[in-house]
């Protein structure tokens, strides 16, 4: 990939990544995401074309609106970073090989994904809130295009029934106390997008990573050893692991 070409993507990556902002804020407060104008979530004023510049409008403006000159929250700037950054990975790891028409699918439904794991990533550490209205409709997307893509339906569907099933059981014999309903229809999304071998190694490394970091709040007096974490974070993180390197993690395993 030339550099010019991976200047281009991560460009349009952190345009995408201003987009995230905006339908994490919408899904919160209720707003149409798709047709409203983009404002100021402190003076409500409509923001201009130049004031929607990703990472180059917030250092400009030195991280504050250009009309109440209120600050803007960081996670803006770092949200464009993360997914332009990702967003290449991506495509360096997919177009390696000849530039087919197989790559360009697989590459637009890996950013799709990418996209709607960090959506679930950042509004669980937010609200602890997993939405159906952001999990459901991915998995739908995922299937249609991992089947059109060649993923065997038996990994597919054998995926999608451990991903859910794992959570569900945890579900009914907690009642609701040690996962919640979000996290079946995220294991679902999970099954869907990785299939069952990757599927299974992402919330096995999500389980691990979850709990080093719930045992380190405890021993640092952050939290209670009942408190609850937003594991949704966690399982969206090593899904998108899994997902730009799970060959490489796992080899021949």
């Amino acid at each position: 990939m030339t550099p010019l070409l991976a200047a281009f993507i991560f460009m349009f990556g952190t345009a995408i990544g201003s987009f995230l902002s905006v339908v994490l804020w919408r899904l919160h407060t209720g707003e149409q995401f798709v047709f409203g104008r983009s404002h100021c979530t402190r003076c409500s004023h409509t923001l201009a074309l130049h004031d929607l510049i990703p990472i180059v409008s917030y250092l400009s403006l030195r991280g504050r609106c250009r009309y109440c000159h209120h600050p803007v929250d960081p996670s803006y700037i770092v949200l464009e970073i993360i997914t332009g950054t990702l967003f290449v990975i991506a495509a360096i790891l997919i177009l390696r090989g000849p530039l087919t028409f197989t790559n360009v699918a697989r590459l637009l439904l890996d950013w799709y994904l990418i996209a709607t794991f960090i959506v679930v990533f950042v509004f669980d550490l937010r609200h602890m809130l997993i939405l159906r209205s952001v999990t459901l409709p991915a998995v739908v997307i995922a299937v249609v295009g991992n089947v059109a893509l060649g993923m065997p339906v038996t990994s597919l569907a054998l995926g999608m029934l451990l991903g859910a099933g794992f959570f569900y059981v945890q579900y009914t014999m907690s009642k609701g106390r040690w996962v919640g309903g979000g996290d079946i229809q995220l294991g679902l999304l999970i099954g869907a997008a990785l299939g069952a071998r990757y599927g299974l190694a992402a919330i096995f490394f999500a389980y691990i990573t979850g709990a080093i970091y719930g045992t380190a709040l405890v021993v640092l007096h952050k939290k209670e050893l009942q408190s609850k974490i937003p594991f949704g974070t966690f399982l969206s993180a090593s899904s998108v692991a899994m997902l730009l390197f799970g060959t490489q993690l796992l080899g021949n395993l």
